[in-house]
Order: C-alpha cells, then structure tokens, then sequence
C-alpha cells in the first residue's frame, strides 16, 4: 500500500486552508504493516492536520459548529468545524502554565479550560474573552474539567487530589471532595447529570453525587492509574428495570474497558466489567464515544488511534498518523469526524464513514440495536451532519424529540437540514409562528410566584427544550421553553 502525504492546516499571509473535499477516498493506514485490521480501511480517511501549537497536545474537545485544543505552550485554539480554519480570536491566551484539559458547554456558547496554574478559566466564544477565572481549592494544579449534560455544573479535580463542583449559572463554589494521595486526572458526568464519575493515578474509579457523597469506588479499575474516562450519551435500561449507563476508561494497564453501572433501588451502585480491551500495546491514555454511543476512539502511547463498535467492543479500524505519543481524542456531535491530539503538537481530523466494520458487522445494523434515555431507537439521521438531512430527517428528528405540534408548520413548509441550522428566533415566531405556541400562557407568569420546578429537559448541541411547572397562587401553570443555538447565539422562545 503506497502512503499518502498528509494534509496540514497553516495560516499563510492571513489566509487558511483545508482541502477537505480532496481527502475523502484516502485510506487511512500511511505507515506501517498491513494487519488484520486493515481490510475495510477506506472507511475512515484523514481529511486534515492542524498545526497551530507548539508544544504537546493535551486534549481537544468539539461543540456543534466548534474544535478547540489545548496544549502545554498555555494556548487554546478554537476552529470552526466547517473548513477548520482558526477563528480570529484564536489562540485564546490566560493561563500562565501548560493547559491540561477543556471543554464545551452544551450550547456552545463557553469553553472552560484548566491548567497547572491552578485555575479553570471560563471564555466566551462570542468573543474569545475571559468570562471568568475560577480558582482550584488548595491552588493545586487542575489536572481535568467537565461539564453536566446541561451545563448547570462545572467539576474540576486537582493534581491533590481535591474536586471541585461549581455551580456554572453563578459561577461559585458548591462542593469540594477529596481523594487522598492521589492525583484526580479524568472525570465525566452521566447523562441525567445528576452523578459524576472521576479517575486517580491511584487507579480507583470513584462515583459521586451532586452533593458530593461518595456512592462508589472501583479500586484497582487500572493497574499503574486511570488515564481517561467517559459516559456514553445514552441511557439504558436493565434487565430489571434499573437504570444503567456505559462507562469507557483507560489506563497505564494499556487497556480500554467499558463497564456497565447499575443504579440499583435497593442494593446501591454497582459496576460491572463488560469488555476489556487489547487493541494498543502501550498505556492507553484517552478515549471517548460518538454521539450515538455506537464507536469508542482512544488513543495511546504506541502512537496508534482505534475505533471500536462500542457495544460488542470490535476493533474496527486501527490509524497510523501521529510521530508520538496519541493524548487527546474526541467525536464531533454532529458530523462524523473525530479529533485525535499528540505530543507531536499536531492533532489530526479523521472523517468515519458509514459502513461495515470488522468480522462483516454493519455500523447501521447496530446502531438500530441501542435505544437512548428515552426508549428510542437511533435513527440513520443521526450519523449524518445536520446540513445534509432532509425533510424527513427533520420530521423524524421532531417526532423523536416529541415536538409533533410543530411537524405540520415544518412540513408545510419544506424545512430540511440546511434551512433548521438558519432558523432564528424572528424567523420561528413571524414566519413559522411557532413563538404563539406558548405565548398564550406565559403573561405575568411571573407576578406571583411561588414555587418554580424543572420536571424534565433534553439538550442536544442546537435544541434544549425545557418543562416547567410553576405554582402562583392563582393556579399551576405548565410551560416549555424551547432554546434554539444558532451558530454564536442562542434564542429563547
């Protein structure tokens, strides 16, 4: 097999280029020795390398329409995701040490960031300015940072070993853990968001609630330490009816496992070891699911990328690009397109195309097998960017998200991926007059109030929909707010 010269990103006299359209038909292993494998690699091709930093790439993290990066020469870039070209306001510069980790709130619209000088730092990405500093207990170094699934908390653990849980509307202080000689290096909240799960060089997997109680510890999940771990997006239900949820981590052991935790009713949490994983021959130093919890991408110190169907845990495609150690990796959430960072200071976007995978295992086959936290089968649209879907995409989108009151008004009026992306609040309420369809009950909603109780909300990178019961003395009202992201604003109606 011939190798095929990779793509890079630089800035030339004030201009970027990617050549997005040109790598798609490339096959995916330039070096090294064909292997078992190797057969079904035009899956997946490199569409381009970013070379911004200049030092090791700590951790890369997508939004919707974003990429950011964060490397040990103090900077963030940010890309936008439709040609990767840097934004103006990239790098983002305030940290004074090497930034570990960063992450995208669940709109987009904030990035935070943590580093070894002892601050998770909050930046707008409307402007690209500091929106706040948040200072680690101790003033220890900030090894990791992640946000709940709406974004209402912020956790962040420290190389003592301390947690930190921030309240990100206010941006202060709600709780503080800690586990002793140890340093917290991973941490990932599940998908209701109501318990959080972090990672220790010790090796222990410990699981907490918003009050910071300890709930659970897997001692020993990874010999030598835990290196990186994530919840997949979905909820499950067990066989007993308890709610469930997948758990990738990786550690010095050289192994990704995925384990399945249990809420159990009576008898607490338990976790229990559902795949072990042996497709790197180094340590194994992050991993992350796709949007859908189908694949699982980690990477590792033997420089090599896999991607594995997450739930029988098959190795699928094994990617040879980096010159060092593989640190970063991450799915977008809405294309098929992974990031993947290194210490060789570059971080490579692979595109993963829809297709069969190993031992003649179709990707679409067991996507239809997995429901999400609400029962429902993943759908073919899924998988697709936004802009490509139809106007059956859409409408099966919103019977999905339970939204069949407005399908009518979209079908009517022929609104397909492109068109729902360029949706604003003016073009909902004027044209579409979907704004009347709570309009009608929100006047002095808020003279009285007595009480006010989120029942139930969904988040995805464009759509947060939100019910309310507030209590007046008047009477109960019910009322949803829907939350509409439009590339850097958001839109409530």
């Amino acid at each position: 097999m011939g190798q095929t010269p990779a793509f890079s990103v630089r800035k030339t006299k004030g201009e970027w280029c990617c050549p997005l359209r040109q790598t798609l038909p490339l096959p995916v292993f330039l070096k090294g020795p064909v292997r078992q494998q190797d057969i079904n690699t035009n899956m997946v091709s490199l569409v381009c390398t970013l070379q911004s930093h200049r030092d090791d790439v700590n951790c890369c993290a997508f939004s919707g329409s974003l990429l950011a990066t964060c490397s040990a020469d103090k900077s963030i870039c940010v890309y936008s995701t439709r040609d990767f070209s840097e934004l103006p306001f990239s790098p983002l510069s305030g940290h004074g040490y090497g930034v570990h980790c960063c992450c995208f709130s669940a709109c987009g619209q904030y990035l935070a960031s943590c580093s070894t000088d002892a601050t998770t730092v909050v930046w707008s990405m409307d402007t690209g300015e500091i929106e706040a500093v948040l200072e680690h207990p101790g003033r220890s170094p900030v090894r990791v940072c992640a946000f709940s699934p709406d974004s209402s908390y912020l956790v962040s653990g420290g190389s003592d070993g301390t947690i930190a849980l921030w309240d990100f509307t206010s941006r202060t202080l709600r709780r503080t853990g800690a586990v002793t000689d140890t340093s917290i290096v991973a941490c990932s909240f599940t998908p209701s968001g109501q318990l959080f799960i972090t990672g220790s060089t010790y090796g222990d997997l410990r699981l907490w609630d918003l009050n910071m109680n300890h709930l659970h510890a897997e001692k020993n999940a990874h010999d030598l330490g835990v290196s990186c771990c994530q919840f997949a997006p979905q909820i499950m239900k067990g066989p007993d009816g308890c709610v469930q949820f997948r758990l990738a981590s990786c550690g010095q052991d050289s192994l990704l496992k995925i384990w399945i935790v249990s809420l159990l009713s009576a008898a607490g949490i338990k976790m229990q070891l559902a795949h072990s994983l042996m497709g790197q021959s180094a340590p194994v130093l992050s991993c992350a699911y796709s949007a859908d919890g189908q694949m699982l991408v980690s990477g590792s110190v033997d420089k090599t990328v896999t991607v594995y169907q997450a739930n029988q845990g098959i190795l699928l495609y094994t990617l040879n690009q980096h010159d060092r150690y593989v640190t970063a990796c991450a799915f977008s959430p809405t294309a098929p397109l992974i990031a993947t960072g290194s210490m060789d200071k570059t971080v490579n976007i692979w595109r993963v195309e829809d297709g069969s995978g190993a031992q003649g295992k179709s990707l679409s086959d067991q996507a239809a097998s997995v429901s999400s936290s609400g029962g429902r089968k993943s759908s073919g649209h899924s998988r697709l960017m936004v802009s490509e879907w139809s106007e059956e995409d859409v409408l099966a989108w919103l019977r999905e998200e339970g939204l069949e009151a407005v399908i009518d008004v979209f079908k009517s009026n022929n609104i397909d991926g492109e068109e729902l992306l360029s949706l604003t609040k003016e073009t909902l309420s004027s044209e579409l007059h979907i704004g009347k369809i709570t309009a009608h009950i929100t006047p002095d909603l808020y003279s009285s109030p007595i009480t006010c109780c989120r029942l139930w909300m969904y988040s995805t990178y464009k759509l947060r929909v939100s019910l309310y019961v507030y209590i007046t003395k008047e009477c109960v009202y019910v009322c949803i707010y829907i939350y509409i992201h439009t590339h850097t604003h958001t839109h409530k109606i």
